[in-house]
């Protein structure tokens, strides 16, 4: 109850936030009033990228637990499996060769998509007999990361025109989107959610080691296949949105498994829950550091990408969490 009400929090700060509105114009547009521009920009701008940044937090959360129960990997997640990267190079490519861009977003989710299974494949193939080994698997999910930031950047080299795209996919924004990204958002992650939500009592036992889920009579192979099928399409389906988010999908599934509980049937709603919050929550700061004054920058073209902000303060927590507990193997 008190993540749905800070979720409402978030929200409502998020849409009275950033430039073009004060917060009492959007109050009038709220009840009716208001003149047809300050319709406009709450109707089609805030309300379409406060939908997507909720439904892009919460399927980068989700992935993230998929892929540490699946790996038993606690610092599995989309950005350092090669997920992530993969999804960014194959919509990038696609974008540098006229197939798809930010105007026809389901060209940009097949491409995601088609990039992420991709770099998924390539981890698994270098983590090999070691696959079940969560160092191992950290270490080559890191590699294939780089490996795929490389091509990525090669694209940028081959496509220099494409910089401001380019840019976009790696930090992860919200900025400018529209009805089109959630009318196309939404039943990508309601769809691979509830496949994922299916996958709850196999992923459990997945998490408990291969070992006693082939006890308790579950074919490991193909329901961890079928897992990273679903943490690789909400993750594609994510960053075909905004970008690529760091450390959601990293950090998002401990706190859901420490505040609902290892029983994945409720967690992964939780951890949709609590992904949404974060995402929404560093969307809403983001809006509201435009309004500050920046010296040195012209404040009325300020903005601070949300990706960047969920990285530092994703990277500043991990940073906490690894020095207060430094016993603990990750």
């Amino acid at each position: 109850m008190a993540l749905a009400a800070l979720a409402v929090v978030c929200a409502g700060v998020e849409l009275v936030a950033g430039r073009g509105m004060s917060p009492g114009v959007v109050w009038d547009v709220v009840h009716g009033g208001g003149d047809a521009t300050a319709r406009h920009i709450f109707f089609q701008l805030r309300l379409p990228r406060l939908l997507v940044s909720l439904g892009a937090g919460a399927c980068l959360a989700v992935a993230g637990l998929i892929l540490q129960s699946a790996l038993r990997n606690p610092l599995a997640g989309p950005e350092v499996t090669g997920v992530t990267p993969g999804a960014v190079l194959g919509a990038v490519t696609a974008t540098a060769l006229g197939l798809a861009g930010w105007d026809s977003p389901l060209a940009v989710v097949l491409a995601a998509c088609t990039g992420g299974c991709a770099g998924a494949a390539l981890l698994w193939l270098l983590a090999g007999r070691g696959r079940g080994d969560p160092a191992q698997t950290a270490v080559h999910g890191v590699l294939v990361s780089a490996v795929l930031g490389g091509l990525t950047a090669m694209v940028l080299l081959v496509e220099p025109g494409e910089l401001g795209s380019v840019v976009q996919w790696l930090v992860g924004t919200t900025e400018g989107r529209v009805w089109q990204h959630w009318h196309l958002l939404w039943p990508w992650a309601l769809i691979w959610g509830a496949g994922a939500w299916l996958l709850a009592g196999p992923l459990t036992l997945l998490r408990c080691g291969d070992d006693i889920a082939l006890t308790a009579g579950l074919s490991v192979r193909p329901a961890r296949t079928l897992a990273l099928l679903c943490a690789v399409a909400l993750t594609a389906g994510a960053v075909a949105a905004v970008g690529a988010l760091g450390f959601v999908g990293l950090l998002v599934p401990h706190l859901a498994v420490a505040v609902f509980g290892a029983d994945l049937r409720v967690s992964l709603p939780g951890a949709a829950l609590v992904g949404a919050v974060v995402v929404c929550g560093a969307d809403a700061a983001a809006q509201v550091s435009s309004r500050l004054p920046v010296p040195g920058l012209d404040a009325g073209r300020f903005t601070l990408p949300v990706g960047a902000l969920t990285a530092c303060l994703g990277a500043a927590l991990l940073l906490v969490v690894v020095r207060r507990t430094p016993s603990r193997t990750f």
